[in-house]
């Protein structure tokens, strides 16, 4: 009996999972094409338990050669674009500016390295839902990454003072 209860619950995860899927599918066909000189980056995410306690973050920029000592960051914003019709929200980058960065001294003998370079400021969080697909719009040689942050199960209490 406990063999059956299991294979059921895998069984149905499995279909959950693929309905999923199949919505954020079908959602796709509300996000237009890239532009010419962008390109488009979709992210489907899986279903998860309790979804409204993850977030995702965008890591949009590039990989450069860089010296390993001073920070650097790329100009630009990520906007928030709906898309009429739909009720969606689509990112775009629409341009990806220069290149700035601390400027502490660096021994001219010290060879470069490869780095990925983000945006400049605050890391992008957004809603986590498997059945919309997370898209994208950069310009073309940019890359996009991201990460899955996970709330803390129990909220603590902030004391008085």
């Amino acid at each position: 009996m406990k063999t059956f209860t299991l294979s059921m619950a895998v069984a149905g995860m499995a279909v959950l999972s693929a309905s999923a899927q199949t919505e954020a599918e079908r959602n796709l066909k509300a996000f237009p094409p890239a532009d010419q000189g962008m390109t488009r980056h979709v992210l489907m995410l899986p279903p998860a338990e309790q979804e409204d306690s993850l977030r995702v973050e965008l890591q949009i920029g590039k990989t450069v050669k860089t010296d390993a000592v001073n920070r650097y960051f790329f100009g630009g914003s990520l906007q928030a674009v709906n898309i009429e019709g739909w009720g969606f929200t689509r990112y775009v980058v629409s341009d990806l500016g220069p290149m700035g960065g601390t400027l502490m001294a660096v021994d001219s003998e010290v060879p470069k390295v490869d780095r990925f370079i983000t945006l400049a400021g605050e890391a992008q969080l957004m809603r986590y839902n498997s059945r919309l697909p997370l898209v994208v719009y950069v310009p073309k040689g940019v890359e996009v990454r991201h990460r899955i942050w996970r709330a803390d199960p129990e909220a603590k209490v902030v004391p008085e003072g």
